[in-house]
This record gives structure tokens, C-alpha cells and sequence, in this order.
């Protein structure tokens, strides 16, 4: 991964080819454009339909009323969950009473599913957990320190050590030589989330 990343990037499991197709199809101000251009197209042809039919309609109401629905039906798109893609069968088989939708695919099960297939790797190789696993966990913990604290551990090691606490500053700063145990990880994930 590049140098700093936030908690978003990390969590991201599709969204990332729309933000390219978006930049080639001209970025934000291609999209401000075109969706002025069709609120214009779409306040003509009211425009016009009002008079054919003899009714007499403020412009400025008009616009504002095609402006607004335009913006709620943008913002209800930004929150629609995500298209329910291929359907692949989950990595390991649980016991299943029934009640779980495995083939959804949301935004948290992709996430854990971005984690779990390292997390699994590195039980059998742990040059994995140095090399993909750590460095994960050491951005996600810079982010939360940037977030709440204004600081990194870079940027500030003494107080990102004092916020932090030993165990998990210890554990970012010299790896492990094998990965830690599920109960080791659940706390310094813990501790993680404490920040």
C-alpha cells in the first residue's frame, strides 16, 4: 500500500473502478456539467409541457423544485447499497442454521473478507503478517491517532507512544517474528479500536 491511506481505502472492495472510470469520463466538474446540462433539459421540457397544457408555473420554483429532486435522488444513489455482484461460495463452510445471507455482499462482509483471506495465509507463512497484515494495522492506527488525536506516529512518536500504550506500540514498531495468536490479535485489535 502507498504511504498513508485512510480507514475508507483500506474497507473499499469494488468502489474503487467506478472513482477511475469516474476520472476518465472527465471527474467532478465533467459530472457537475452534465448534471446541470440535464436539469436544464429537464426544466425546458417541463417548461414547455406546462404552457402546451395552459399552465403558468414560476420559473424559479420550476428550477428549485428540478434542482431538489435531482440532489435527493443523487444522495439516495450515494446510499443505496452496493449491486449485488457474482456470488462466490464463502471461503470456509460454518455450521448454518439458515439465518445467514451469504450471498450478499455488503460493505462489512467485503471488508472481512479482505481480511480474512491474509489473516489466513499468514498462519502458514508469516513473512504475510510482517509484510501484509502489520502494515495494515499500522495505517489503520495512524488514522484513528490523525482522527481523534491530530497526531501520528510519525509525526509526533512521544504522544503517539503516550496514546497508544506499550503493548500496541511495541507490536507496530518491531514485528513479530510469528504472527500472533486470534486472542493476541483480538486484543491488539481491541486496544486498536480504544484509541
Amino acid at each position: 500500500m502507498s504511504g498513508s491511506a485512510s480507514i475508507d481505502d483500506l474497507l473499499t472492495f469494488e468502489e474503487e473502478r467506478p472513482r477511475q472510470a469516474e476520472r476518465e469520463r472527465g471527474g467532478r466538474a465533467g459530472r457537475v456539467l452534465r448534471a446541470l446540462a440535464g436539469n436544464a433539459a429537464l426544466v425546458a421540457v417541463l417548461v414547455v409541457g406546462f404552457r402546451a397544457v395552459g399552465l403558468q408555473v414560476s420559473l424559479v420554483i420550476l428550477v428549485a423544485g428540478v434542482f431538489a429532486v435531482s440532489g435527493v435522488r443523487r444522495v439516495a444513489a450515494a446510499l443505496a447499497p452496493p449491486p449485488a455482484a457474482r456470488s462466490r461460495p464463502p471461503l470456509h463452510q460454518y455450521d448454518d442454521d439458515g439465518t445467514w445471507n451469504w450471498g450478499a455482499r455488503d460493505a462489512l462482509r467485503a471488508a472481512i473478507n479482505g481480511w480474512e483471506l491474509p489473516l489466513d495465509w499468514s498462519t502458514t507463512r508469516p513473512e504475510r503478517f510482517t509484510g501484509v497484515i502489520l502494515p495494515r494495522l499500522a495505517e489503520l492506527a495512524d488514522e484513528r491517532l490523525r482522527l481523534k488525536h491530530s497526531v501520528t506516529r510519525e509525526s509526533d512518536p512521544a504522544r503517539a507512544r503516550a496514546l497508544l500504550g506499550d503493548r500496541l506500540w511495541t507490536f507496530l514498531e518491531s514485528p513479530p517474528r510469528r504472527p500472533p495468536s486470534p486472542r493476541d490479535l483480538a486484543v491488539i485489535v481491541a486496544e486498536l479500536e480504544n484509541i
